[in-house]
């Protein structure tokens, strides 16, 4: 029998990186997952060609995160769909969005920025937790950024990723006497279309030359580790925000 045989895995921005390796790991565990994209379908169809090529179950639903109804309906939709409750849910959406210092930014990017990282975790938590049975796991992606302050212009985006990670803690307490756990994880350098965007070249060669493990991190590497917090071998972890960047930072 398979880690996570018969569950059911929510996956917010799962068409690409880290979110698709997430879907396909957790489908390789045997969870039925739902994909959860916003705009880009041919890729959101992709990861779901790649749960079921993993041999599970999967299906793909478009919604914004940062919007109520669209997450409301994102959750109706899984549970009309598999007809169970909600057994994981990796909060996975969010970005950067660009690179701004304190004079360049205005409070609407500020915002926006908060509502991408935060608001969207908080809406697809408060969504889900009502579906979700006794043993129930919650992964937010957090960030190294949100321990260390990020790299430079990166101060709202940092912002959001602490308070996903303090979000974390508080659900671990508020949701531990209902059996379901809250975890994050805080993601280093992790070879991502977010790096390709926002991060020079030189300075990604320059983090591989001075980690410990000599290179980037693949996306496979945090869904690894989703995997394990999803499961029942991680029975007794909750709280925790998992720092998961080759030796570069330790909290």
């Amino acid at each position: 029998m398979k880690l996570l045989e018969g569950k059911v895995a929510i996956v917010t921005g799962g068409s690409r990186d880290i979110g698709r390796s997430c879907a396909v790991k957790l489908g390789e565990a045997g969870c039925r997952v739902v994909v959860n994209y916003n705009s880009n379908r041919t890729a959101a169809g992709e990861t779901v060609s790649a749960v079921e090529a993993a041999g599970s179950k999967a299906i793909a639903i478009k919604g914004d995160m940062t919007q109520k109804a669209d997450v409301e309906s994102l959750v109706a939709e899984t549970i009309k769909a598999y007809n169970d409750k909600i057994h994981i849910l990796v909060n996975n959406v969010g970005g950067l969005v660009a690179r701004k210092n304190l004079a360049e930014m205005d409070e609407k990017f500020f915002n926006h920025v908060m509502a991408l990282n935060v608001n969207s975790t908080f809406l697809a938590t408060q969504a889900t937790v009502p579906h979700m049975p006794v043993g129930g796991s919650i992964i937010n992606l957090a960030s190294q950024a949100g321990r260390d302050g990020g790299g430079g212009g990166a101060s709202a985006y940092s912002a959001s990723k602490g308070a996903v990670i303090t979000f974390t803690r508080s659900m671990a307490k508020e949701l531990g006497p209902k059996g379901i756990r809250c975890n994050a994880l805080c993601p280093g350098m992790i070879d991502t279309t977010f790096h390709d965007i926002f991060t020079p070249d030189a300075v990604r060669r320059s983090v591989e030359a001075s980690v410990p493990l000599r290179r980037q991190g693949h996306p496979d590497d945090c869904a690894d580790l989703v995997v394990y917090l999803a499961s029942d071998k991680s029975s007794y972890v909750t709280g925790a925000s998992i720092d998961i960047n080759g030796g570069m930072s330790f909290s």
